[in-house]
């Protein structure tokens, strides 16, 4: 892994966006730039607020980032491509609806994304990561938001949740949520046939990285049940 002091004397020959009065969503155009970003070769990001969601969204297509607050209170965020990977779908969700709040509100934008940090990646959380995330499922289903919900799922298992645990999980939805719900609201959803191809493809002898992989193309960005952006 290389670091800013690798790379800091290419950074006036990065390509500069400014997204703090872009409307509308920039990320779709922002990802394409990214994506034809060469080794070697990277992107400054000038935003109002320390852009989070973004960190994690680039490093999965090869980038890696230094972040610096200027006086003007706006954060300048060098991205610097160490290696090329270019399918995004590969990895798991990232939070990228968040970059929709300061087309809200600037203010709303950085409370929402510090906040969203502070609750996913700060240190002082003490539950593993995928006991928050199964707790966030259920949490969902609650709520009656089955797009997060399928999306925890397949995060929990991407980060090795066993299916018997799911399994456990499911029953205790069946119980809390009652059979009546259960059944027509969870049973059809993206999390429930999520879970059902786990569980199929399991029985079918498939390794995990292969059922990693049918997921994210069935209940990736790209399905509407699912997808966020």
């Amino acid at each position: 892994m290389m670091s800013f002091e690798d790379w800091k004397d290419k950074i006036s020959e990065f390509k500069t966006v400014d997204v703090r009065q872009l409307q509308g969503n920039f990320f779709p155009g922002l990802l394409k730039m990214a994506k034809n970003t060469p080794e070697g070769e990277g992107i400054k990001i000038i935003q109002t607020f320390e852009p989070h969601p973004l960190y994690a969204a680039l490093k999965a297509i090869g980038f890696e980032h230094y972040t610096e607050k200027v006086d003007s209170g706006d954060f300048h965020v060098y991205f610097y491509r160490i290696k090329k990977k270019d399918d995004i779908e590969q990895s798991p969700f990232r939070p990228l609806a968040l970059l929709n709040f300061p087309m809200i509100d600037e203010e709303l934008g950085e409370i929402t994304a510090n906040f969203w940090n502070l609750t996913w990646n700060d240190e002082k959380r003490t539950l593993p990561y995928e006991t928050r995330l199964l707790l966030s499922l259920t949490n969902a289903v609650g709520a009656g938001r089955m797009r997060q919900a399928s999306r925890e799922l397949i995060k929990a298992y991407i980060y090795g949740v066993d299916s018997a645990i799911l399994d456990d999980v499911f029953e205790l939805l069946a119980w809390n949520q009652g059979i009546g719900y259960f059944s027509s609201e969870i049973g059809p959803s993206a999390l429930f046939q999520a879970y059902k191809l786990i569980k199929t493809q399991e029985k079918n002898g498939k390794s995990r990285d292969e059922i990693k992989q049918m997921l994210m193309e069935k209940f990736g960005e790209k399905n509407i049940e699912v997808s966020v952006q």
